[in-house]
């Protein structure tokens, strides 16, 4: 079978239970508190939301975009890595901080696995640099041949590859799937597959998502509003960010 119909057999198979289905879990065990505790409760005062519902619908959606930019990143990884083993023999790294590992005309490859190209900060890629050079210490002590180090990101763009600091090529959205699966058009041949069942899971969820929503609110209103039905900012702040610890200079 050819790999871009192998491609698309995968997504169809693993969509559901590696993306729908955890996102739809996800929200249905959201606790209130849980997410008043993760987010910054000075920036909704400081852009003035004064409504109940408003304030639990914008800390939700913030809760919520940034644990889907997690969950479909992780599938995004596990397609990468079926990808380039169905046609180079890939295989997940058990390196630290290392994905992927696979050789492609007679190179080696070690690849940390990104969603996008902005991921993260300076320490976070000075942790990615070390993970690198770690593994071409090993590498150079079994006397094998060189391996290349890259950071493949899932979509994106970058117009500079080889990057001096560290030694290593960041490789993004088309020149990343190119480099996993040898088809320069693999790129946007994944996006037809993803939409798989896309529809139905996506009206499960948000049905899902309105229940919460509901719910969310009314436990806001009882919490965290005067009588008068104005917001008690003093007590979410309190809520989100009094010491527990009693520590004192």
């Amino acid at each position: 079978m050819p790999l871009l119909q192998k491609t698309k057999r995968f997504v169809a198979e693993n969509i559901k239970p590696g993306f729908h289905d955890k996102r739809l879990a996800s929200i249905e065990k959201l606790k209130l508190q849980h997410v008043l505790k993760r987010k910054n409760p000075y920036l909704f005062r400081a852009k003035a939301v004064a409504i109940a519902g408003e304030l639990v619908k914008q800390i939700l959606d913030a809760h919520l975009s940034s644990n889907e930019e997690t969950l479909f990143g992780e599938f995004l990884e596990s397609m990468a890595i079926f990808v380039c083993h169905e046609k180079f023999g890939g295989v997940k790294s058990t390196a630290e901080g290392i994905d992927l590992e696979f050789s492609r005309d007679s190179q080696r490859y070690a690849v940390s696995v990104k969603s996008g190209p902005n991921w993260g900060n300076s320490r976070q890629i000075k942790k990615m640099i070390s993970d690198f050079e770690r593994v071409r210490r090993i590498v150079a002590q079994q006397n094998r041949a060189q391996i290349m180090c890259v950071n493949g990101c899932c979509y994106g763009q970058d117009g500079s590859p080889h990057k001096q600091t560290g030694n290593y090529l960041k490789l993004c959205g088309q020149d990343f799937w190119f480099l996993i699966s040898g088809e320069p058009d693999m790129y946007r041949t994944i996006v037809e597959p993803l939409g798989f069942e896309a529809r139905q899971r996506c009206n499960e969820f948000n049905e899902a998502y309105e229940r919460v929503l509901n719910l969310f609110t009314k436990e806001f209103i009882d919490h965290f509003c005067n009588p008068g039905g104005a917001l008690n900012w003093a007590k979410l702040i309190a809520f989100n960010s009094a010491s527990k610890s009693q520590w004192q200079p």
